[in-house]
């Protein structure tokens, strides 16, 4: 919006110009995003606090250091998204098929985690929606910006899968791209509403691979830099900057409340739109793979969960004491916020790695 209006006032003052500079609002974008959730957060949690919506405890009796965390407001999530929401449509390019596509998937999966945490809240079921439904709808909103990205791009880069560690090593995938983007989509999605179990544990980590993603969006979408370091070239994806940018600020500002211990939990409306958004940034700056490695908390949340069901269906035994596997280490003993702060120094180290793949090519 303020980008626009910034080409139109350009032509009476030369100094508005400065707006245009992606780099300029990309930290405007940190900036207000951070400055919305910190000045509109303490009411938002009020608000929760006042119509009793409360996480409840369930199926975590072995767990009691989290029978205190009853009734803590849930929800928050929605802090998050009204602030990426309200920045990126500030400072971003209103032009952009990537930023609407963006928004699309995050608000899509926001008001799915939100009906889902409302169901949660109510007597329609303690579950939530069934996992049938939710993997129903989440399904068609991937395939949907999938279909979009693919059926809109403009070069052959926008659809080859990249295979890191070698130069100039892309793969022509076709119309297997929107396969690959719609489990990259759906599978972040419900891997960081896995590791959504201790206060803070998913938004720092979601802080740090969206800003990683943020420096591919916008090397990938300089020709220059893309040539340089033999990446794809990507036109116009660097304007996902801004998008970014949002995610990191709205992060940080919500750390402020959700660190341990937690004054407000993002329930499946926060968890499952920025694992959601955090897909669909990895596929339009084609680095799946990378995003992979990044994500590897995700990941091993995710797999910690997968390997304990399959093995008690087949052998009645558990791997773990307890899935996700953040919570296995809680019963062995560990404190909640040295597992906290380990996943975080861990995912620090995975994303230093992805980055460096910039230049082991």
């Amino acid at each position: 919006m303020l980008l626009l209006l910034s080409h139109w006032l350009s032509q009476y003052w030369s100094g508005v110009s400065v707006i245009q500079y992606l780099t300029l609002r990309g930290i405007l974008s940190v900036v207000t995003a951070l400055l919305i959730v910190l000045f509109i957060g303490p009411i938002v949690i009020r608000k929760l606090a006042e119509y009793h919506i409360g996480e409840k405890v369930r199926d975590l009796e072995q767990l009691t250091n989290h029978h205190g965390k009853k009734g803590t407001p849930t929800m928050g999530g929605v802090l998050i998204l009204l602030s990426i929401t309200i920045t990126t449509l500030l400072w971003g390019d209103l032009t952009s098929r990537y930023v609407w596509t963006a928004l699309f998937v995050m608000i899509g999966f926001g008001l799915l985690g939100s009906y889902d945490d409302f169901c949660k809240l109510t007597k329609r079921g303690k579950r939530g929606i069934s996992a049938k439904v939710k993997y129903l709808i989440q399904s068609v909103i991937a395939l949907i910006a999938a279909i979009v990205l693919y059926q809109t791009a403009l070069s052959p880069h926008e659809t080859q899968l990249v295979i890191p560690f070698f130069k100039n090593d892309f793969v022509h995938i076709g119309v297997f791209y929107i396969i690959v983007a719609y489990f990259t989509i759906v599978g972040s999605s419900n891997a960081v509403n896995l590791t959504d179990g201790l206060d803070g544990l998913a938004i720092m980590p979601s802080v740090l691979v969206a800003g990683a993603l943020g420096i591919f969006a916008y090397l990938t979408g300089n020709i220059d830099f893309a040539s340089y370091l033999s990446i794809p070239y990507v036109n116009g994806v660097g304007e996902m900057v801004v998008f970014v940018a949002a995610i990191v600020g709205s992060g940080l500002g919500f750390l402020w409340f959700n660190s341990y211990p937690a004054q407000v939990f993002m329930g499946d409306v926060g968890s499952l739109a920025l694992g959601a958004s955090l897909g669909v940034l990895a596929v339009m700056v084609r680095e799946e793979v990378v995003f992979f490695i990044m994500s590897g908390i995700f990941v091993l949340e995710t797999v910690s969960v997968i390997l304990q069901v399959a093995s008690f269906k087949l052998t009645g035994k558990r791997i773990f004491r307890m899935a996700p596997i953040h919570h296995h280490f809680e019963l062995k003993g560990w404190a909640e916020p040295k597992i906290i702060v380990r996943f975080w120094i861990i995912t620090l180290v995975l994303v230093m790695i992805s980055l460096a793949t910039l230049k082991l090519r």
